[in-house]
């Protein structure tokens, strides 16, 4: 029994398949495409464990189609070109049995690589499904990310992480024939952070750790295991998400040494030089913002100088991002704004432009009124004129709020001179 318990309890039909109900469930968006055997071009992101591959395999499977798969790792431009003419020898152009080419991690394909894709995807040679734990939008080309669908897999929740269980206890030939008793979850749940596969493995190592028929699982007795074998699941990248948020939160939390700390160990762990620094541009405004402004310059400066320049000398450029940042006074007052405007958008709908603020581009727009009685700020005092800019369903509405710090008082000052009572500044 060499083979692990998550691959021996890989689905390989979309009824055993558990979770991504908005993909795959009866009105998922995947759904009916798999079923007609009409399948885009698409690429899979969601964080590890959370079954893209399998889902790869699966819609191969159901549209019968010949199935090649790379990674992204240990592949270059001319494996990609060997499976692409392997590919056009299988199936083709207007057939429905195009084969799938899988590519795990394609988001650590260089620009060549993926450009070597492009032909292959537009012909029609293959259809291309793509895994990756980082955003698309910044790790995959334009053009080949145009000709492809992106679909977000989302992280399991309790009960689907529950149900795997379940069904290792009852469907797992090794597994079934022990008298499992599980008591607790929460430590299971906790140490797999979510991960389908290493929750299995781990649940696989717990119950193979005992000898008797009857096993009783706790919290206690998971962590006590798990402890005593932690080289065996503690593999470089899975405290992936646990350490960014750490970096994270101690940079949030103003502690220029937790911050060195973290990004020290995420560096030594091999962590992807750009996913630090993109990171850093995040951070610098959702929670510093319009406290301190250079945060965002000198945070877009850090990802461009490490996009260019790469390890090890990236540490440096990291560090004095990470430390600035962690220095600067914290505000989080953008990142409300636009969180409260959004929420509003999603109650009151697609309410009408207010004319006197709408274009008018034709003399018909002008007679009806477009542009009316608007006020050019530029020609009034202190260059500002008082008026309404948001739909009459929600005129008055307060949407920002400055944060309490020297630069955001000085912004709420400026607001509370211009608007005097109306939005209470």
């Amino acid at each position: 029994m060499n083979e692990p318990l998550a691959e021996r309890l890989r689905p390989k039909t979309l009824e055993d398949y558990i979770g991504q109900d908005h993909l795959i469930g009866k009105e998922g968006s995947l759904f009916h495409q798999i079923k007609q055997g009409l399948i885009p071009s698409m690429i899979f992101w969601g964080p590890p464990g959370i079954g893209k591959t399998t889902l790869a395999n699966i819609i191969s499977t159901e549209t019968n189609r010949p199935f090649y798969t790379l990674s992204a790792i240990n592949s270059g431009v001319k494996d990609v070109r060997d499976v692409i003419e392997k590919a056009k020898n299988s199936g083709g152009l207007f057939t429905a049995k195009n084969p799938i080419l899988f590519i795990d991690e394609i988001h650590r394909f260089s620009k060549s690589q993926q450009d070597s894709l492009l032909q292959a995807v537009e012909k029609g040679w293959v259809t291309l499904v793509g895994a990756t734990t980082e955003n698309p939008s910044f790790e995959v080309i334009p053009a080949l990310l145009s000709r492809c669908q992106v679909y977000i897999l989302n992280s399991f929740s309790k009960s689907d992480l529950e149900a795997l269980l379940k069904r290792a206890m009852e469907k797992d030939e090794h597994i079934s024939q022990k008298n499992i008793k599980l008591l607790e979850t929460d430590a299971l749940l906790r140490l797999s952070g979510g991960d389908a596969r290493k929750l299995l493995n781990i649940f696989e190592l717990v119950v193979n750790s005992e000898d008797s028929k009857t096993v009783e699982i706790t919290n206690d007795s998971v962590l006590k295991k798990v402890q005593n074998n932690t080289v065996r699941y503690d593999k470089t990248g899975e405290q992936h998400y646990d350490i960014i948020s750490a970096f994270i939160k101690s940079i949030r939390g103003s502690d220029p040494n937790g911050a060195v700390y973290w990004l020290a160990r995420m560096i030594e762990g091999g962590e992807d030089v750009k996913f630090i620094a993109r990171r850093l541009l995040i951070l610098a405004s959702e929670d510093i913002g319009n406290a301190n402004p250079t945060a965002l310059v000198i945070a877009n400066n850090a990802f461009q100088a490490v996009s260019v320049i790469g390890y090890p000398e990236s540490r440096i450029i990291l560090s004095q991002c990470a430390t600035y940042l962690a220095c600067s006074p914290k505000s989080n007052a953008a990142y409300e704004a636009i969180n409260s405007a959004q929420q509003l958008v999603k109650q009151t709908g697609d309410l009408s432009v207010p004319l006197h603020i709408r274009n008018a581009p034709t003399k018909l727009m002008k007679e009806l009124g477009y542009g009316d009685n608007y006020k050019y700020a530029h020609s009034y005092e202190n260059n500002f004129a008082e008026q309404e800019f948001l739909p009459d369903d929600i005129k008055g509405t307060k949407l920002y709020e400055p944060g309490s710090n020297s630069r955001e008082n000085a912004l709420r000052d400026f607001l509370k001179s211009r608007w005097k009572n109306k939005y209470g500044y």
